[in-house]
């Protein structure tokens, strides 16, 4: 079993970030597991936060979620042509204790997704360039920005775009493709 863990980067309770990305679990096949991985509750890193004699709660349950997943999807919105924040800190939350990083040789997916044309490209890129540093690897292909992102769903927050399915279910084909590789 390949467990994947789904970042997603909106932290509001209605997003449509967050609609991508249920809608985007079910796509992954039998023997793939998903789990969303709550990013909202952990504190701004601070080392006075984290030290050998007391490290806060929220930054050990989020280290401990991490170490048992195989892979990451992060699913984002774009905010000011970069990264939210929450996704920012979850990086560097996860890249500490130095030398204990949780991200190490994990395979990583980035969806981002905008009402404009451009579709998050700024984001997804921001977030690769904190990966490859992390040395985490990104899958390079196909890459997934999702523009127009608000017409996409019906009244029930499903998916209502046939061609915008099939490409997502391409990418999570190619993903899952990708993870194996590091298996």
């Amino acid at each position: 079993m390949t467990k994947v863990g789904i970042i997603v980067g909106s932290l509001r309770k209605d997003s449509v970030t967050k609609l991508l990305a249920e809608n985007v679990a079910p796509m992954f096949p039998e023997g793939v597991e998903t789990e969303f991985v709550k990013i909202g509750n952990i504190p701004l890193y601070n080392e006075d936060l984290d030290t050998e004699e007391n490290t806060h709660e929220e930054y050990t349950k989020f280290r401990n979620t991490m170490k048992e997943v195989d892979a990451i999807l992060f699913v984002t919105p774009e905010y000011n042509r970069t990264m939210p924040a929450g996704i920012k800190n979850a990086l560097d939350v996860g890249s500490r204790p130095y030398g204990q990083s949780i991200w190490d040789g994990k395979p990583a997916a980035i969806m981002s997704q905008s009402p404009s044309g451009l579709a998050g490209f700024g984001a997804n890129h921001d977030i690769r360039q904190g990966l490859v540093f992390l040395n985490v690897y990104p899958m390079q292909q196909p890459e997934a920005y999702i523009g127009g992102s608000y017409e996409l769903f019906d009244d029930n927050g499903k998916l209502n775009n046939e061609d915008t399915k099939s490409f997502l279910q391409t990418v999570v084909d190619a993903f899952v493709e990708h993870i194996g590789r590091f298996k």
